[in-house]
């Protein structure tokens, strides 16, 4: 579910945190993946006109396909991923699994009974509400990667804690997941769309923490306690208090604590045993793996294991599979480049100091080819 209403709440009244952009802007960066959410979206896109995409033996393959394909994708731009996977997940969390559980005991009623009509749209809509990441497709995913020579980190609780933990130390530049909590879990740099089809034509959007506290005017404790009122994974929210006046109460009080000593706690009272406390523990001081213990490493694919893994019962054909190959190894050769921005320092030189410059240099008119001089620009180390 990730934080209900932030990305909206964030193009209202910080707009200046998100900027827009096309995946060739990310060649040169290491970036970790929230491989669930990933790997969800390819079981629900990844589909022919009769549902997801199944091996000879009836075992699903659209989450290996989509994981093939997006993957070399972002190699070709010059992207080094890394996939980082859900551990268990934290108590806190067992609400709202039951939750789900039980919308999908609902949404299989519906399924059954559309099945029994032959409404063909309804069956396809309750089926993609079916769709689940199970431990033997996160396996599987582990398995192409490493043949891919992908790196993936298992993390002990959420993947998006994880990523975040990783963008702080500075072992990637940004977390890629449609779920806004990276940011509350403390990620300084958020990715969204990284992962979608280009058949989608959606463009990548960068979300800057620091920009997202100064649009909102909010310290990241009072962010996290943001998170909390909007609806988050690990509590219940407020009823009747929506967004704008999650936003309002935050940052007249500041924090929840203060938030529930002045409402009315007729007209919005609060969830019975409301454990936001563990919330905001968990979003402070959330369960990762030390990015000291973090080795991230790629590797050149290995060919005839992955045409061995996916050609054999996955079905997967053979010379479209070596043709991915091929692209992997040319794009690991020119991605070793590395970004330009490492390679050249921006000389700062004020309008007024170049404007003054200029005229002592030329007191009556500028002398023919040398405009500029190539002051501003980047120099070579």
């Amino acid at each position: 579910m990730g934080i209900l209403g932030l990305s909206k709440l964030l193009a209202d009244l910080a707009p200046q945190a998100i900027k827009e952009g096309e995946i060739k802007h990310y060649f040169g960066r290491k970036v970790a993946i929230d491989a669930s959410m990933c790997l969800y979206q390819f079981l629900i896109a990844v589909r022919n006109e009769t549902g997801q995409l199944t091996s000879v033996d009836g075992e699903t393959t659209s989450h290996l396909l989509g994981t093939f394909y997006r993957t070399i994708r972002l190699i070709e731009n010059g992207i080094k991923p890394v996939y980082v996977f859900d551990g268990k997940p934290p108590d806190l969390k067992s609400a709202e699994l039951n939750k789900r559980q039980e919308r999908r005991e609902e949404a299989q009623k519906a399924l059954d009974k559309a099945t029994e009509l032959g409404d063909v749209t309804e069956i396809d809509r309750f089926n993609r509400r079916l769709v689940k990441v199970t431990r033997n497709h996160a396996d599987e995913a582990k398995q192409l990667l490493t043949l891919m020579g992908v790196p993936y980190v298992e993390a002990p609780c959420e993947a998006e804690a994880q990523c975040a933990a990783m963008v702080k130390a500075g072992l990637v530049y940004a977390t890629a997941t449609e779920d806004m909590d990276a940011l509350t879990f403390g990620s300084n740099i958020l990715l969204r769309h990284l992962t979608f089809s280009e058949a989608r034509k959606m463009p990548v959007q960068e979300i800057h923490l620091d920009k997202v506290l100064q649009g909102l005017e909010l310290d990241q404790g009072a962010f996290v306690d943001l998170c909390i009122l909007l609806g988050c994974d690990y509590t219940e929210s407020i009823r009747g208090i929506g967004p704008k006046r999650a936003i309002e109460l935050i940052k007249k009080h500041k924090s929840i604590d203060e938030v529930l000593k002045n409402i009315d706690a007729n007209k919005y009272p609060a969830p019975q045993e409301w454990n936001y406390e563990g919330a905001r523990r968990l979003f402070y001081d959330p369960e990762v793996m030390e990015a000291t213990n973090i080795e991230l490493k790629w590797n050149d694919p290995d060919e005839e294991g992955m045409v061995k893994f996916l050609c054999g019962d996955k079905q997967f054909n053979e010379e479209r599979v070596r043709n991915g190959v091929k692209k992997l190894l040319k794009s690991r050769g020119s991605s070793v480049q590395g970004r330009l921005d490492g390679f050249f320092t921006v000389l700062s030189t004020t309008p007024a100091k170049r404007k003054a410059d200029d005229k002592k240099q030329t007191p009556n008119k500028k002398k023919k080819g040398n405009a500029g001089g190539g002051r501003g620009r980047g120099r070579p180390k």
